[in-house]
């Protein structure tokens, strides 16, 4: 489970006297926290892994505000955090592997826009934890425009 893997990992920060990667991961894992009291039951990998990925995006959405008001020492900062929080993603599928998915999928479903939710749902339920999702909806698109 990612959340004895993060009190680890802050341990040994600590020890290291690494204020970024303590702060992120004490972040992480005040995230996790939240999650785990919000849902009132043990977190599964998958619900660790989404908090993990929504981190991952606000750090996103602040690098791209911190670059549109032209503040790069703020965006590099918040690209360090999201490296730190990467490294708790499982390794994640090629674009190859996941168009063959998304081919299999129109190969069952048909190549309409309307069967756009389908082939998503289809894609991610086959492969997981391996994609993200904004990935998944980028290459559908492509694939039925």
């Amino acid at each position: 489970m990612i959340r004895s893997e993060i009190s680890k990992k802050i341990g040994e920060a600590m020890k290291a006297g690494d204020k970024v990667r303590l702060e992120t991961l004490k972040l992480l894992s005040s995230a996790l926290n939240y999650e785990f009291i919000s849902k009132q039951h043990e977190l599964s990998e998958d619900e660790e892994l989404a908090v993990v990925r929504r981190e991952i995006k606000k750090r996103k959405d602040a690098i791209e505000a911190y670059l549109k008001v032209n503040q790069k020492e703020r965006a590099e900062a918040e690209e360090k955090e999201m490296a730190i929080l990467k490294e708790f993603l499982p390794e994640e599928a090629s674009e190859e592997e996941i168009s063959k998915v998304i081919d299999e999928a129109i190969s069952q479903f048909g190549a309409s826009p309307a069967n756009f939710g389908k082939i998503i749902g289809f894609v991610m339920g086959k492969m997981g934890n391996k994609v993200d999702g904004n990935t998944v909806s980028q290459l559908v698109r492509k694939k039925l425009a």
